[in-house]
């Protein structure tokens, strides 16, 4: 072998071992930080977007478009009813139409309900009771003079994100009530003394009573700021005062004690409250035409909207 072939390969190996690190190094770190193409993305706006956000993209303000993009559709899920959102007057007298087919006692009361965010909703009661029967399956005659009671409580609207005048509700009551009452044409068989039926009377017994309520409601517009409303009730005595002559069979506010469940029906008057917060009713052809509108323009302009 001639002596420039040997430089040859000696140069060439060295070359080699030169060579060879760097490339290990060069491939180790496309391993850790590979690099990555850039895109850009052409989409068309969602159906519906609005000119001003369009706008506010072509115009490269991305983050105040998402940003104006997320309150609209909030907006629209949720409408924000001010805190303060009306004032419900109401009259019960479902016991009154019930007395048209033979009921023999009777509540009616009227009550306020402050409406807050359309959602939840203190409630006040004030009503009088009265009742004058003899139970069939009763030994006497029950006298309960006009007597007044109280409720407490609260409902939540599940219908919080529709228009207040129609309302779909559940709600808790706490009820009170003082009263007096008389128990006469009392009839006691005595066959002891060889007498068939002995009568007497208790008069001017008063009694008082706590009890609670968990009740569903339906509210619906009838004509302007009127409405009616449906209750159904299940209650339970809490705490009553005692008797030596034994227990009251009616309590004004609540009913005939052998029953667990009542019914009521309401007339209702509304006083809005901030309406100039209210959310504003869309006209739904001009809402339509204006998404059209707006879907024919994106087609059109189809903005870049980078990732």
């Amino acid at each position: 072998m001639s002596t420039s072939v040997t430089h040859k390969i000696a140069l060439c190996l060295i070359a080699a071992l030169i060579t060879l690190p760097m490339l290990a190094q060069e491939q180790q770190e496309r391993k850790v930080t590979p690099v990555k193409p850039t895109t850009n993305k052409v989409l068309t706006p969602p159906k519906g977007t609005s000119e001003d956000i369009i706008n506010q993209y072509l115009t490269g303000d991305t983050a105040q478009a998402r940003a104006k993009e997320r309150k609209d559709s909030l907006a629209k899920i949720y409408p924000r009813y001010p805190k303060l959102n009306e004032l419900r007057l109401g009259l019960n007298f479902g016991d009154l139409l019930m007395m048209a087919f033979g009921q023999k006692h009777a509540s009616v009361d009227v009550s306020a309900t402050l409406n807050m965010w359309n959602r939840f909703q203190p409630v006040a009661v004030l009503g009088f009771g009265r009742a004058k029967d003899s139970p069939i399956d009763m030994n006497f005659t029950y006298s309960g003079k006009l007597s007044p009671y109280f409720k407490l409580g609260a409902n939540y609207n599940f219908l919080f994100k529709s228009d207040p005048q129609y309302q779909l509700y559940a709600g808790v009551r706490l009820g009170m009530s003082a009263f007096k009452y008389d128990v006469t044409d009392v009839t006691v068989n005595n066959p002891y003394w060889g007498e068939i039926n002995q009568s007497y009377e208790l008069r001017g017994l008063s009694a008082n009573a706590l009890w609670g309520e968990l009740l569903a409601g339906l509210k619906v517009g009838i004509k302007g700021n009127w409405a009616l409303g449906w209750e159904v009730k299940y209650h339970g005595i809490f705490k009553e005062k005692k008797n030596a002559s034994g227990k009251p069979w009616y309590i004004p506010g609540y009913g005939t004690r052998n029953g667990n469940w009542a019914f009521g029906i309401s007339l209702f008057y509304t006083i809005p409250l901030n309406r100039d917060r209210w959310p504003v009713k869309e006209d739904k052809n001009k809402a339509k035409q204006a998404n059209q509108g707006n879907q024919d323009n994106a087609n059109q302009v189809r903005p870049p909207i980078k990732n």
